[in-house]
């Protein structure tokens, strides 16, 4: 007998699962690689994409290598601390709370810097919907000669990430968000440049973190079969699983960001319909795969949160960072990037606002999301 549990499937599916073959590996680092336009060498870190990004950190930092930091979020700081723990002399571009970075401070504080190393930008930002100007970032980075680190977990699959052509130099990227797969699973996209950088003296070795011993013990080490360590097989067939769904698509890749894009259109048409101005009015600025909505004054967060859950189908949650109590996230990402999920998530808000007493007008909200997804070309499902 099949003991109950929270899941809609049997456990029993999960136990036992085949190993993962050796080949694949090589093969599954290219694919997810295209899905970034990247060239590089791509390696997978056995771990949320936290882990990924401390280790870039850990890997990259040297004694007194000079680098300019974009914060928009908690992370920016995690990534600033990791780096001066190697040594590094760390100059931060803090944004605004819950709002991008101006590129003009950006530059400002990049002009400001005799010499710099490194420039670390977070591209997007789930925690509060922001997407950070990362092509003029990554041209004023080039023109310092500069290595460019991008932190592209939340941004991936939602806007399009060109490494090759934007000339990053180190881009994280998780599978879980817009990409629809696994969480325990991390990729990093490395060029020859950063490589260098990497493997100068001192480098970390012998450590989890260790970019330079995954590179030697499984690039370097004449066959891309042998990954180090003992690997997750139930990850990287989800992984594999995800990747065919998005091959499965007419455009690829291509396809997964326009749905998303669409998904954010809607969501902000919505939102604008209510007669709320989204908290990043910047659609340009805005992110793809959540949408921050605002909190009114005297609305108290919590309790907005809790009115738009009784809406099934919706996923809102409090902004991360600092913002808890400014705005609440839409979240349209992965399978969510859909018309039913985003019209959900309009009408939970608007109806969320109303019944603590803010006038909105949801009817119009819902002509507004169905009258963008009426407007564009198919991508994908709609269901």
């Amino acid at each position: 007998m099949r003991r109950k549990t929270m899941t809609q499937f049997s456990t029993e599916d999960l136990l036992d699962p085949p190993v993962y073959p050796g080949v694949g590996y090589g093969l599954l680092a290219d694919r997810i690689g295209r899905t970034m336009w990247s060239l590089d060498d791509v390696v997978f870190v056995q771990a949320e994409a936290i882990v990924a990004l401390e280790a870039v950190a850990a890997s990259l930092a040297k004694p007194g290598m000079r680098v300019l930091n974009v914060v928009t979020s908690p992370y920016g700081d995690y990534f600033a601390t990791w780096l001066r723990r190697g040594g590094a002399i760390v100059e931060n571009v803090v944004a605004e709370l819950g709002r991008p970075v101006q590129f003009a401070a950006f530059q400002a504080a990049l002009d400001a810097m005799e010499k710099v190393d490194v420039v670390v930008l977070v591209h997007g930002e789930a925690a509060n919907g922001v997407l950070n100007p990362l092509p003029e970032i990554a041209d004023a980075a080039k023109a310092r000669d500069a290595l460019l680190v991008v932190d592209a977990v939340a941004s991936i699959g939602g806007h399009s990430l060109e490494v090759f052509g934007l000339g990053i130099d180190i881009a994280v990227v998780g599978p879980q968000k817009g990409l629809g797969g696994p969480a325990g699973l991390s990729a990093i996209s490395v060029s020859k440049a950063a490589w260098a950088k990497i493997a100068e003296e001192p480098a970390l070795r012998l450590s989890v973190l260790s970019l330079l011993d995954l590179k030697e013990n499984w690039l370097d080490h004449g066959s891309a079969d042998a990954l180090p360590g003992t690997p997750a097989p139930l990850e990287f067939w989800a992984l594999d699983a995800a990747l065919d769904r998005i091959d499965a698509e007419e455009e690829g890749i291509e396809t997964v960001i326009e749905r998303h894009q669409l998904a954010a259109r809607a969501t902000r048409a919505g939102i604008r319909a209510l007669g709320i101005t989204p908290w990043i009015e910047d659609d340009a600025s805005a992110l793809a795969l959540v949408t921050a909505a605002p909190i009114p004054a005297g609305i108290e967060a919590e309790a907005l949160v809790e009115a738009a859950a009784e809406f099934e189908g919706s996923a809102i949650s409090l902004g991360v960072g600092g913002v808890e109590h400014l705005l609440v996230r839409l979240n349209h990402t992965g399978p969510r990037a859909s018309y039913r999920p985003v019209l959900a998530n309009v009408v939970a808000y608007g109806q969320a606002l109303a019944s603590l007493g803010h006038a909105v007008n949801v009817d119009a909200a819902i002509e507004a999301v169905a009258g963008a997804y009426q407007d564009a070309e198919p991508v994908g499902s709609t269901e």
